[in-house]
């Protein structure tokens, strides 16, 4: 619809409906995040009194390959950097995960009836491996066997409860102390394609071997921090950890004929390592593609034979919150140096040979793009290691060791080796996911146990970047608006500020979602230039230490100068959606005030309007004017459009009177649009709105979310154009995950898809024809007992 109005009511921008309760979308997170401290400011940097505890290992341990069990002695040296006296510690013991009577055990030996059957209407079912695993666990023997636990030769008070142990300290331990005490202790490993988990080993059935991937192994010092006090919830395998720093000091013993891959850099190569291997690896330091430290054939000779003598491998690690490692006689392993700025690192990717052609060929590779681009938006990588795995755990990350499960298949019938697309891109993007990992949460060192979005998301944030780095058109599964549709239509979500265990859609919610608000923060909301500043001075502030989600979302407002308290609410504190409707345009012109123009206006308004049935009808009949054409007078040549010098005299007084910018104003001849949006979602964002105008020129105009600030419901928006407008399409680059692109468009476009036909089939349910149905034959001999 088009209408004039007044040129001097152009003052009009925006007009809000607030006929319902105004819900401020725009309020402060102020009543919602922790008050600024000494410990934490409002800028989201660490305050001047921050502190955190750090805790030493000295680890002993030895791999028995014959009984797949571990057993082990350390020393923790405990510093208490924190200002409050402790009278007990926590230690992490997240192997008991395994008991048969824990707390994640018996959660999965019931599962709920809806992941226990198929969708209604079908038989109840459940997945072969899942059932393994439920039945496996009954009988596993798995958990820690805590032995000694002392502190200078006396035994230690303490309690086990569940996944965590409390250590009575006979004395309280008072700000700046140290204290040392020492725990032994074992466990069975368990076999991690059957009970699942992030650690465990793999049996190869052709050789007769084993590849152990090892991690949460030994007692592990619970987090103790200014936010929660003491981090001992429970470990019910969803939350994964969150730990002090410190420096490793542990020696490995395992087979002779194991190659060991281990957090830290080796201190006894000469013990444990031929000297054409140290002298491939000194090689691999300086080369620009992977150097073969232990070949394919010589780990296919190993596998030939099991050796009863030991080899102890002697790590330190300097600064880190964990501790992992593998250990097998089939590992081929690989390295390759990676030199600039302040990063100096051996890349290095040990796997079997069931990983090849597929592993040699990128797995460090890809290790090097993840630090050289990871760099970009942190800090240059400051271990001296980063090593990826091949072995059962599909992706996990430690402090310089990444577990990562894609191969390639072998045909059964003919021993043909390929991979898919999937598989291939599947293998670089965990590879770049686990080890971009050592940055979040390894070295940011955000807790785990209750925000799941701070590693994974942001890790997943950076992990996209890095795809699109690696090739054109990368097939990124998460980080692009539109891959995130679906999930933002559910029904069955809770906010991503939720604790870890309590998530729902966990990889939508703690990966898909967070990763995919970022992008749009960094695409839409701020620019790259502002984004990218602002992330990198919270990678930079926070490296080494424990931010929490308010020094982030302070961090990204306080270097970003931008206040974004709106969209961590919208995205980050609720399950609302992107959905903005174009629900109605009203097309406006400025009244000139000029007769000659006006009254044509008005005349093509008339003309265009539709002739009545009854006129058109009457077009036929004979007219009494037409036989006498003398009873036409003036009012047949005029009507009301007709411009009078009167209409001419008023305009040309009116224009007398005009100061020249309202002259020029007039003679613009802009186009006006009054454009009604509703915002069907609830999430405010963005107006990204494309217009094309009659000569077919397009151009995108881009409108800050606080277009809703008054009403966040409802808006009309005043769009000017120099021509007419013919199209209006919102958010045209699907850039900001808006769930229903139907009602986007001006005009509206009809919605495309395909419909089915099918033919009906009778009888699919027929007893006496599946019961005579001829029995398909095995082999020959089941062919010839089939004919008797």
């Amino acid at each position: 619809m088009r209408t004039t109005f007044g040129f001097m009511a152009l003052c009009l921008t925006v007009s809000a409906f607030a006929a319902e309760p105004f819900d401020d979308k725009f309020r402060q997170l102020d009543e919602v995040l922790p008050t600024a401290n000494t410990y934490r400011t409002a800028s989201g940097a660490p305050g001047a009194a921050y502190w955190q505890q750090r805790a030493d290992y000295t680890i002993r341990a030895t791999l028995d390959e014959s009984k797949r069990s571990l057993t082990g002695s350390e020393q923790i040296r405990y510093h208490n950097n924190s200002p409050d006296t402790l009278t007990y510690l926590w230690v992490q013991l997240d192997q008991n995960i395994y008991k048969k009577d824990s707390d994640a055990r018996m959660m999965l030996t019931q599962p709920s009836r809806e992941a226990w059957t198929k969708p209604r209407g079908a038989e109840d079912g459940f997945k072969f491996e899942g059932l393994r695993g439920v039945l496996a666990g009954r009988d596993f023997d798995g958990g820690f066997k805590i032995g000694a636990v002392t502190a200078g030769g006396q035994p230690l008070k303490h309690v086990i409860n569940r996944t965590m142990m409390r250590i009575d300290l006979p004395t309280p331990l008072k700000p700046g102390q140290t204290y040392s005490f020492n725990i032994d202790w074992s466990y069975n490993i368990n076999e991690q394609l059957v009970l699942g988990g992030r650690s465990g080993y793999e049996h190869f059935e052709a050789d007769k071997n084993d590849l152990f991937e090892i991690a949460q192994w030994f007692p592990r010092m619970a987090a103790y921090y200014d936010v929660t006090g003491w981090q001992h919830k429970q470990f019910l395998g969803s939350g994964e950890f969150t730990l002090e720093f410190g420096d490793y000091d542990v020696k490995l013993t395992v087979p002779a004929d194991h190659v060991v891959a281990s957090t830290g850099e080796l201190q006894n190569p000469g013990d444990v390592l031929s000297a054409a291997q140290r002298d491939r690896l000194a090689k691999a330091k300086t080369s620009d593609k992977p150097v073969v430290i232990v070949t394919q054939a010589e780990a296919e000779q190993a596998e030939k034979s099991v050796s009863t003598a030991s080899k102890t491998w002697h790590f330190k690690a300097a600064n880190v919150r964990d501790f992992a490692w593998a250990s097998s006689r089939k590992f081929i392993w690989d390295a390759q140096g990676y030199k600039k700025g302040g990063t100096n690192v051996l890349a290095m990717s040990y796997y079997p040979k069931e990983g090849n052609p597929l592993w040699e060929k990128y797995s460090t590779q890809s290790i090097v793009h993840t630090i050289e681009q990871y760099n970009k938006y942190s800090f240059d990588y400051p271990y001296p290691t980063a090593i990826s795995v091949n072995g059962p755990v599909g992706g996990m990350e430690y402090p310089m060791i990444s577990f990562n499960g894609p191969r390639p298949t072998k045909d059964k019938k003919t021993g043909e080796i390929s991979y898919s697309q999937q598989t291939k891109y599947g293998l670089i993007g965990v590879i770049i996911h686990e080890v971009g990992h050592n940055y979040y949460p390894m070295i940011i060192n955000s807790d785990e146990r209750q925000w799941t979005w701070m590693d994974e998301g942001l890790n997943t944030f950076v992990q996209y970047l890095a795809e699109q780095a690696w090739e054109d058109n990368y097939p990124s599964r998460r980080g692009e608006a539109r891959n995130i549709v679906d999930y933002m239509r559910s029904q069955n979500q809770v906010p991503i500020m939720t604790n870890s265990e309590s998530l729902l859609q966990f990889g939508n919610n703690a990966y898909a979602k967070p990763a995919t608000a970022l992008n749009i923060l960094r695409e839409t909301i701020l620019g790259r230039e502002l984004f990218d500043y602002a992330f990198k001075e919270y990678a930079q502030r926070w490296k080494f230490k424990r931010p929490t989600p308010a020094d982030f979302f302070r961090t990204m407002e306080d270097a970003s100068g931008t206040d974004l308290d709106w969209f961590w609410r919208g995205w980050f504190y609720t399950t609302d959606a992107v959905d903005i409707s174009i629900d109605g345009i009203s097309e406006y012109g400025v009244n000139t005030k000029d007769p000659e123009k006006e009254k044509a206006w008005r005349r093509a308004q008339k003309e265009a309007q539709p002739i009545s049935i009854s006129q058109q009808l009457n077009k036929s009949l004979p007219k009494r004017t037409d036989a006498h054409p003398e009873l036409k007078d003036f009012y047949n040549e005029h009507d009301e459009f007709t411009v009078t010098n009167k209409d001419r005299n008023t305009y040309a007084e009116a224009v007398d009177k005009l100061e020249p910018w309202e002259k020029q104003l007039l003679d613009q001849g802009k186009h006006l649009y009054l454009v009604d949006f509703s915002n069907v979602g609830g999430l405010v964002m963005p107006l990204i709105l494309e217009i094309e105008l009659k000569s077919g020129k397009k151009y995108v105009e881009r409108v800050p979310a606080e277009v809703w600030r008054y009403s966040p419901k409802k808006i009309t928006k005043l769009i000017v154009t120099d021509e007419p407008m013919v199209g209006l399409t919102q958010d045209p680059y699907w850039e900001t995950a808006d769930i229903d692109t139907s009602n986007n468009a001006w005009p509206r476009k009809p919605t495309q898809s395909r419909l089915e036909l099918f033919k009906t089939e009778r009888d699919k349910v027929n007893l006496m024809r599946d019961y005579n149905t001829p029995l398909k034959a095995k082999d020959d001999k089941s062919k010839a007992e089939a004919g008797n």
